[in-house]
């Protein structure tokens, strides 16, 4: 009768018709963290011990070292193209040339993406290849993949909080979350372009499954596959800037710093080494790519 009588409900949303999705999506993380946080423990143990170590050997080496070490890189990778070489090695000697305190937090942003990316590959290239090797599950997964990436990114690093803490840890698996979809995806899209006479002369030969994926679908795939490792290693950057927020030390702490201070110059500065160290991850996975694609190309 209230329905009827009260036509308020008409003009401001009632009540009860507010699903109380917060609370269950509140208990029910309570309830999970109770029950498995102990293994979240052991990630965090092992992805900040992994962190550590390879940041370690990093800031060991002499920055001369390491500079040589990103050229030699770039020159195997693109095929011994020395315009690119020594685009990259100008950009990784500018990102200490800006000011010295940004080689140590470059190394840090680093470490922490080295080891999302990796984590992206062992995850994202298997699933990928699974997708496209199955209907089912690529129809499953999909969705899943587009909710991954609509999320805005600052979401992903309140469930990382408090599973993990405040730190590099909780930067990784946001980072994983936000940058894994579009190594999937195009790594799906590789191996479903693969030619279908190519797949049935390998077939005629007698390859079986593991065969025809080894040594047929994925050499043909490489170049969007590492398409696909580019642009999650450019998401990943942009994500590791924004986890500063949660403690994460690098340039992107920087950046918050100059933000918090409205310091101009700061944030510049600390811009301007985001944007080198992207520009030689980029040249280092495009040149690989690029690479990988020539070798490909059918004889004229």
């Amino acid at each position: 009768m209230e329905l009827i009588t009260d036509p308020s409900w008409l003009y401001d949303w009632p009540k009860w018709l507010d699903i109380p999705l917060m609370k269950w999506i509140n208990d029910g993380f309570k309830v999970f963290n109770e029950k498995y946080g102990i293994y979240f423990e052991v990630i965090n143990d092992f992805l900040l011990g992994a962190i550590l170590s390879l940041k370690k050997f990093l800031i060991v080496l002499p920055w001369p070292l390491v500079i040589a070490l990103v050229v030699a890189i770039v020159f195997f990778s693109s095929g011994r193209k020395l315009g690119t070489t020594v685009f990259v090695g100008i950009c990784t000697f500018f990102i200490g040339f800006l000011h010295p305190k940004f080689w140590d937090k470059a190394i840090e942003t680093t470490s922490i993406m080295i080891i999302g990316i990796l984590i992206c590959i062992i995850i994202g290239i298997p699933l990928g290849i699974a997708m496209a090797r199955n209907n089912k599950l690529r129809n499953a997964i999909l969705p899943v993949l587009d909710l991954m990436q609509t999320i805005p990114s600052f979401c992903y690093l309140i469930p990382g909080i408090m599973l993990f803490g405040l730190g590099a840890v909780p930067a990784i698996i946001a980072t994983v979350i936000y940058a894994v979809p579009p190594l999937v995806r195009l790594t799906d899209l590789g191996i479903t372009l693969v030619d279908t006479e190519v797949i049935e002369a390998a077939e005629a030969f007698g390859a079986s499954k593991k065969q025809k994926l080894l040594g047929v679908q994925l050499p043909l795939a490489l170049p969007n596959i590492m398409q696909g490792i580019n642009q999650c290693t450019m998401m990943a950057l942009a994500m590791v800037v924004i986890a500063s927020m949660i403690g994460t030390r690098g340039l992107g702490d920087e950046v918050l710093l100059g933000l918090q201070q409205l310091n101009v110059g700061k944030a510049t500065e600390a811009g301007l080494a985001i944007v080198l160290l992207a520009i030689v991850l980029d040249r280092i996975t495009q040149a690989y790519g690029k690479k990988i694609q020539d070798r490909n190309k059918p004889p004229k």
